[in-house]
């Protein structure tokens, strides 16, 4: 029988758990009008759209701030209806939200709440969103978590097509080798149930040849680690032949004994005479197994419960460029919370103001006293290349480069269950 046979028409979109048809919330119009909203406007006007819907819903003194490049300060979306000023990381409460990635409420005078928001773009740190609540209920932190879920990704999204937030996070003169190796990098962290990664490069508004790549495919994840011979344009233009001859690779599912000379070929062919250091690994997230080829670089350091029990030491293989055939593939067995650092020369073969190398065993110390404080790798990361640069007295002569991995343990559940722990969002 039809609804035109006289039947009642059933719902359309329903409330699954309590069988109610679906009808429209607070958090649906806001939500839903900068849904509807943002592909018709023009790009650089997102932030102040976002500032215009929220008031709407009741929010005051909306602010949207940008890590800059460096990771040291939050920096302001300008425009109509939003507000702020530049903001320590490490010494603001914003900063307090961007760095733990979770949200900090803020109890004003007048009675009411300042929300700080992580704006997380997948598991990518932005910045942080805040705006003032007169008061907050547990639906109101719901609808503002996930507000900040969509104000990242509008924010992402919409800088593809235009400089304005670009700007925003770039606090110095950037050079054109480091405006090279900045487009080609992927997010610079990510977490999932099962690992965490992030990478810094250094110095920020100068680097040229170093550079790093990642990449989660099923089971598999695939990371790598470049020091392109030389400095500026030069060795930026030869880290971005390598950095696509590497992806291009990894998308054909190249073991790691033809990625290796299929790279090596490329980096020959385009630049004759010259060469780069590389790390290429692959870690399987069912089982930890880490397989890696070491082409040139320094030893990646094993950490294991806040101390470095190790390297990952073994032959080197010969630099990309250089034609060595078949590279030499080692493999390696992690637990549960085990670390790996990947580090480029720069960071260790600096030289101190007296004229010392600043070494391999200041490095242990410093990844082994942030890892201590039970961080994230996104927050270890910046931390540690803060530390570094810090420990430096800001010397920074060569690029210096750091990517650092956890393997969690294999996945307990299925990926896609509702209700996993990881599955449910904190703050």
């Amino acid at each position: 029988m039809t609804a035109s046979e006289g039947t009642e028409p059933q719902a359309g979109f329903t409330d699954r758990d309590e069988g109610r048809p679906a009808t429209e919330s607070v958090g649906e119009r806001l939500l839903g009008a900068l849904l509807d909203r943002v592909h018709l406007i023009a790009p650089r006007l997102a932030g102040q759209l976002i500032a215009q819907e929220a008031r709407i819903a009741g929010a005051t003194d909306v602010s949207i701030h940008l890590q800059d490049l460096e990771q040291l300060t939050l920096r302001p979306l300008p425009g109509p209806g939003l507000v702020g000023d530049p903001l320590p990381i490490d010494d603001s409460v914003a900063g307090r939200a961007f760095s733990t990635e979770e949200s900090v409420e803020e109890p004003l005078a007048d009675g009411s709440v300042r929300l700080h928001l992580p704006l997380l773009d997948g598991s990518n740190r932005v910045g942080v969103l805040g705006f003032t609540l007169p008061r907050l209920t547990d639906y109101d932190r719901q609808l503002a978590q996930r507000l900040a879920g969509l104000v990242a990704d509008m924010i992402v999204t919409n800088d593809s097509y235009t400089d304005a937030f670009t700007r925003v996070r770039t606090a110095g003169p950037l050079s054109l080798s480091a405006h090279m190796q900045w487009q080609l990098l992927p997010p610079l962290s990510m977490s999932t149930p099962v690992l965490d990664l992030s990478g810094s490069l250094e110095p920020a508004y100068e680097v040229g040849g170093d550079s790093f790549d990642y990449a989660f495919n099923e089971h598999v994840l695939h990371v790598a680690v470049f020091d392109a011979m030389g400095h500026g344009l030069e060795a930026a233009t030869m880290a971005t032949v390598i950095i696509a001859a590497y992806r291009n690779g990894r998308l054909a599912d190249l073991p790691l004994t033809e990625l290796y000379p299929a790279m090596d070929q490329a980096v020959a062919t385009s630049f004759p005479g010259r060469f780069a250091t590389a790390q290429l690994g692959r870690l399987d997230t069912e089982t930890g197994i880490l397989s890696w080829v070491n082409a040139g670089h320094p030893p990646a350091l094993w950490v294991r419960g806040s101390r470095v029990m190790g390297e990952l030491t073994g032959p080197v293989s010969r630099p990309v460029g250089f034609g060595a055939g078949t590279p030499i593939v080692q493999t390696a067995q992690l637990e549960p919370g085990d670390r790996v650092l990947f580090f480029t020369d720069g960071v260790v073969e600096e030289r101190l103001p007296d004229g010392e190398q600043f070494g391999e065993e200041r490095l242990r110390e410093l990844i082994e006293q942030t890892t201590a404080a039970d961080l994230t790798c996104a927050e270890s990361v910046r931390r540690l290349s803060h530390a570094l640069m810090a420990a430096r007295s800001g010397r920074t002569s060569d690029d210096a480069s750091l990517l650092l991995l956890e393997w969690k343990g294999p996945s307990r559940y299925d990926e896609l269950d509702r209700d996993i722990p990881e599955a449910t969002p904190t703050g």
